[in-house]
């Protein structure tokens, strides 16, 4: 009886939705934040080794893609990769997000929990740089990375008075009334 209640829970979406449930809320942050970049600023940036606010934008509407990616592949050589879109708009980064989360959305059923315990690998040419289940991967490069380069947004913003919307709770633009 078991098996049979297991394996009517265990489809391609559920697997994921059961591993992480907080993506679609995690994807729903990310557009507002998005939503608000500042068009005037697009080749602004805070130090001189920082990336230019277009670019960690950018950077972060195509991650769901590469979400995508580590379903849809077994690796990935970055020395082959193509350079990824630059938008220095709100409307166009929104664009961009919302195609790269069609393109995750479209793989998400593929992702078996058999396919999601493969590895796959990241590579510069004959190099390795790591290989690792897919299931780990989609927490790291997927779901934490969105989430690390979304504060970093919210800093930028900071810095140029754009209002920050809030993410696990208010912020000081978004107090709670």
């Amino acid at each position: 009886m078991l098996d049979r209640m297991t394996q009517a829970i265990a489809t391609p979406q559920s697997t994921v939705a059961l591993l992480y449930p907080e993506l679609d809320r995690e994807l729903d942050k990310t557009r507002r934040m998005l939503e608000r970049f500042p068009d005037a600023h697009a080749g602004w940036t805070p130090h001189q080794k920082s990336k230019s606010i277009e670019a960690l934008a950018s950077h972060i509407a195509v991650l769901p893609r590469h979400g995508a990616r580590l379903i849809e592949t077994d690796e990935m050589d970055v020395a082959a990769r193509p350079k990824p879109p630059l938008a220095s708009t709100a409307k166009d980064l929104v664009a961009l997000f919302d195609e790269s989360v069609a393109t995750l959305r479209q793989a998400l059923p593929k992702a078996s929990a058999d396919l999601l315990e493969r590895p796959w690998t990241m590579r510069i040419g004959a190099r390795v740089l790591f290989a690792s289940p897919r299931r780990e991967l989609l927490r790291d490069m997927l779901i934490s990375h969105i989430v690390h380069h979304r504060a970093q947004l919210g800093v930028y913003y900071r810095l140029l008075d754009v209002p920050v919307p809030g993410t696990y709770g208010p912020s000081a633009d978004e107090p709670i009334v």
